[in-house]
């Protein structure tokens, strides 16, 4: 599997990097795991991925796993290919239509999921395809069973929410991508997604939960909540994110050899949460890190892409945020070239940013998505939009993150190895990337390093000391305690610390893409370290199925796929 969008992407990255594949798929051969295992781990990008994109992937290859499907990386041998999509912007459904084309080409049986058949089923490039929504990836097995005999299957109407305890392939054994709520409560002018998506629904917290409970006793390293806009969780079904996110805390591993990643969330729906969320955000198991987006610098533009909240509004929940969570880190995006965005209100956009120098700042230029009302709004010369991207790319590439960092000791959580072959990637408190020279037995667990160069991507660091997890709540205290007096610079000195650039875009709320192509180029040459968001895939995933050992022996109960008025 790979995320289609990234296959542009230039040769050339640092350690830190997933390099871009020639092909996508999936390897049919079993791991040491005794596991399908992923040709490679997904190319972390730096725009944000799509909420839920990532997890929809995760569990559609669990069940064709289950069900005895091997998933190939070579599409010629492969009796089916399924990819699943993204709608957010034109680019990543343009790559979609390329890989659909090839597949017709090929004449492979082919079955398209995700948010773009979802959104517009009527699409002419979907015309004789099998389709599966949003919310049927918990029937992805009937449809390509019903796909390989032959039959056209369209599954996109369900009123329920996909079970959390479906088999699931994780990408990265060691992160649990946990979708909490599908939709939400926006109405974005530029917003293809909640076409796809919908309104908000939650999980219950009994049974996000339940979840949490089950991938801990698996030994992830990390737990994403995902979420179109993780702040207005709990708002359809009575309830609010403090609520989840303490009951999910509570259940934590006292010694934080589990540590949680909260999802990206717009900020009308946290700013009467703020103090609540800046609690948990100080639980030594919660990254210090929150992706938040502002998209425009002016309150003209953002009114004209219906955002709900002012300036000012963003300005407190950053300063807030800041104010009471030590090394707390902060991500935003900004659209470059809105509809009637001015000279002005650009100089606003910049003014923000140079104030804040946030250490992660998505900048995307706008796509006009079809059927949208920003689609129909009058837009920038795309010279002045891509101009205005380069002088935005060029302020925030000037920024110094990381400096300060050199010489202190950091706890961080190590949780894949990078491309080179030598270092493991880990994280600190507040999400900065760090690599590490260690052997891969270390994937999983913590350690106490010592950080030795800073560049403007990533940080380097010496391993001084392992971490021994204890599981126990009454013995907690006195490691959280150990910990803090052999190394006091890894809380309250986290004031430089930077967040390398990782998490969920708005799906529902903007290209949460993050920055423009042309930066995005730029930055695989230069060595941005990828940002892994709740990892979400905003870009179509391709998959290579060859078909299941044993076919026939095992059948699905319930309503028979192939039936178009019983989706």
């Amino acid at each position: 599997m790979e995320d289609i969008e990234d296959l542009v992407v230039g040769a050339g990255a640092p350690p830190g990097f997933r390099l871009p594949l020639t092909s996508v798929g999936v390897n049919p051969k079993k791991n040491k795991y005794n596991k399908p295992s992923q040709i490679q781990d997904p190319l972390y990008c730096l725009s944000p991925k799509i909420p839920g994109t990532q997890s929809d992937s995760e569990y559609m290859a669990g069940q064709l796993s289950a069900f005895g499907y091997s998933l190939s990386d070579n599409p010629e041998e492969a009796d089916l290919w399924l990819v699943n999509t993204c709608t957010v912007k034109s680019p990543s459904q343009s790559a979609m239509d390329t890989l659909i084309g090839k597949c017709k080409n090929a004449k492979k049986p082919l079955v398209v999921a995700g948010c773009v058949p979802q959104g517009s089923r009527d699409l002419k490039e979907l015309e004789g395809v099998s389709i599966v929504g949003v919310q049927q990836i918990d029937r992805v097995v009937e449809v390509v069973e019903e796909t390989l005999k032959g039959h056209e299957v369209r599954l996109l109407s369900r009123k329920t929410l996909p079970a959390l305890d479906l088999p699931k392939v994780r990408k990265n054994k060691c992160v649990e991508i946990l979708p909490i709520n599908v939709g939400c409560l926006g109405a974005c002018t530029y917003c293809k997604t909640k076409h796809a998506r919908g309104h908000l629904g939650s999980y219950t917290i009994d049974s996000l939960v339940g979840r949490v409970k089950s991938v801990i006793a698996d030994g992830v390293g990390e737990i994403w909540l995902s979420s179109e806009d993780t702040g207005a969780y709990g708002r359809d079904i009575g309830v609010n994110l403090p609520t989840l996110l303490n009951a999910i805390v509570s259940e934590l591993p006292p010694d934080a050899s589990t540590m949680l990643r909260i999802g990206m969330t717009n900020p009308p729906f946290i700013l009467e949460h703020l103090k609540e969320i800046a609690e948990v955000l100080c639980h030594p198991c919660v990254y210090s890190f929150l992706h938040v987006p502002v998209q425009s610098g002016s309150n003209a533009v953002l009114t004209a892409m219906n955002r709900e909240y002012t300036v000012r509004e963003f300005r407190t929940v950053v300063d807030t945020l800041t104010e009471l969570v030590p090394g707390m880190q902060i991500a935003t995006d900004i659209i470059c070239g809105f509809p009637g965005e001015t000279d002005e209100d650009f100089a606003q956009t910049i003014s923000l940013i140079k104030e804040y120098k946030f250490p992660q700042v998505h900048i995307s230029q706008f796509y006009p998505r079809p059927g949208t009302p920003a689609a129909r709004m009058k837009k920038v010369p795309s010279t002045v939009v891509k101009k205005r991207s380069r002088e935005l790319t060029s302020v925030f590439e000037a920024f110094k993150p990381y400096d300060g960092m050199e010489g202190r000791l950091e706890r961080i959580w190590i949780t894949e190895p990078a491309t080179d072959g030598i270092h493991l990637v880990g994280h600190t408190k507040g999400y900065v990337q760090v690599l590490v020279v260690a052997p891969e037995s270390m994937l999983g667990t913590s350690a106490i390093v010592k950080i030795t160069t800073v560049g403007r991507w990533s940080v380097f660091g010496e391993v001084l000391q392992t971490i021994n997890h204890v599981n126990d709540k009454s013995a907690s205290g006195n490691v959280m305690s150990r910990l803090d007096k052999k190394c006091p610079p890894m809380s309250n000195h986290c004031e430089s610390d930077v967040c390398t650039r990782e998490s969920e875009s708005c799906a529902c709320c903007g290209p949460e893409s993050c920055r423009s192509q042309t930066a995005l180029e730029e930055s695989a040459g230069t060595g941005n370290t990828m940002f892994p968001e709740d990892l979400n895939s905003r870009h179509p995933i391709g998959w290579f199925l060859r078909n299941r050992k044993n076919h026939g022996k095992k059948r699905v109960k319930g309503e028979n796929a192939s039936d178009p008025k019983k989706s």
